[in-house]
């Protein structure tokens, strides 16, 4: 899912601009005509969302943290008996020292006092709320248990974060060792091995192989160093326009699926994300159809996106949710045989978060497992290359002492 700004003219002939989470520009444009607007100019934002969650500009903009911060102190006023505008009220004072989000509570208690429900005050955020959140809030208000809906919200949120945290921590020791490998070798073929060259020219003799292929890459990193820096920011810039494509970003999409190592965690990922999202849904009374509807504007990943739309016509036309998943080969096979087991049994939103349980244990096992191979390859890679300059170097000089005798 991307996240777009549009202009638009609306039923009264008055010009609109806002910002919607869509998987590309069409699937926009279609749903703003569906709205009765007259789409005037539709663009990608640059904005970036989390599990459908805008973080990006609006009249108020919220990071995930802070959502899950009001989504928890909402449900635990709630769950003491309090009224609505009464839990907003207190919610102002104690998030005092948040600006943004004290602000955007307050915008939504005026709507609330106006008579507005809290999924259609939230609604009017600016994006800042995803449709799945609005969906479940508005499932509670409907229900007459919001409270419970607000702490399930809470949970997922939590998970959800977690679930990124631990993806981003694992990966910060792996992006720091290659950091400072690069950079060691960096320092070592334009600052060291450039001290011995002038020695290694005077001394009149041919220098070993190994010694001739060092002193060149020395000096190309010196002589051309800017070529390098423009390769780095040219890779950068294709894979930013190939990925901003709907085309060809699901091409790529398919392609980070099958990565050794690397296909294995994205997998475990989504998959997690998006049963426990479906689960979650489904056990607040949303109807599978809309809640695939939901669960694929939230998904990231354009392979899985397809797999949804595929599901929702199979559903259409009387089949279950597992036989559209059985016909995808990235979906995992155990994940579709619990999914039929909860189709079968009735249990289905049980099933889906338990499948969400199963692929974050197996996320992290497949993190350690790429670590455990990765930081090991990395220091010898590492040290390999490192004795590979000194001993060039080491030859060198014996070389010349040889030539000196």
């Amino acid at each position: 899912m991307a996240l777009y700004s549009y202009k638009a003219v609306n039923t009264l002939g008055e010009v609109e601009e806002g910002i919607k989470n869509s998987s590309d520009e069409q699937s926009l444009l279609h749903e703003l005509q569906e709205q009765g607007f007259i789409p005037i100019k539709v663009e990608l934002a640059a904005n970036k969302t989390f599990l459908g969650i805008s973080l990006g500009r609006g009249a108020v903009s919220l990071s995930q943290k802070e959502i899950l911060l009001f989504t928890g102190e909402l449900a635990t006023l709630l769950d003491s008996g309090l009224p609505l505008d009464r839990s907003l009220r207190i919610l102002i004072q104690l998030t005092e020292d948040n600006d943004k989000l004290s602000k955007l509570i307050s915008q939504v208690l005026e709507k609330v006092k106006g008579g507005a429900s809290l999924a259609d005050a939230l609604e009017e955020q600016a994006e800042v709320f995803s449709k799945f959140y609005l969906n479940m809030i508005r499932a509670g208000e409907m229900g007459g248990d919001l409270g419970s809906v607000l702490n399930r919200l809470a949970e997922y949120l939590e998970r959800s974060q977690e679930l990124k945290e631990t993806v981003t921590t694992a990966l910060i020791y792996p992006a720091i060792l290659l950091v400072m490998s690069v950079a060691s070798l960096l320092v070592m073929l334009t600052f060291v091995v450039p001290q011995f060259t002038e020695m290694f020219e005077n001394a009149g003799k041919e220098l070993p192989v190994p010694t001739q292929v060092v002193v060149a890459i020395a000096d190309f990193l010196q002589s051309y160093w800017w070529a390098l820096l423009i390769v780095v920011l040219s890779i950068s810039s294709y894979m930013k326009s190939q990925l901003a494509n709907p085309v060809t970003k699901k091409i790529w999409d398919a392609r980070f699926l099958v990565m050794p190592l690397f296909g294995d965690i994205l997998l475990h990922l989504e998959t997690a994300n998006l049963t426990r999202t479906l689960g979650t849904l489904l056990g607040n009374g949303v109807s599978i159809l809309n809640a695939l509807g939901i669960a694929r504007e939230t998904a990231g990943n354009l392979v899985m996106v397809d797999l949804l739309k595929e599901a929702e016509q199979e559903l259409k036309q009387g089949k279950s949710m597992s036989d559209a998943f059985t016909e995808s080969e990235c979906f995992p096979k155990l994940a579709i045989q619990m999914i039929k087991m909860g189709e079968e049994t009735g249990r289905l939103e049980e099933m889906l978060l338990r499948v969400a349980t199963i692929y974050d244990k197996q996320l992290r096992t497949a993190i350690q497992r790429m670590l455990a191979l990765l930081e090991p390859a990395l220091i010898i890679t590492l040290g390999l290359m490192i004795a590979g300059i000194i001993v060039s170097i080491l030859l060198a000089i014996l070389s010349v002492n040889d030539l000196a005798f």
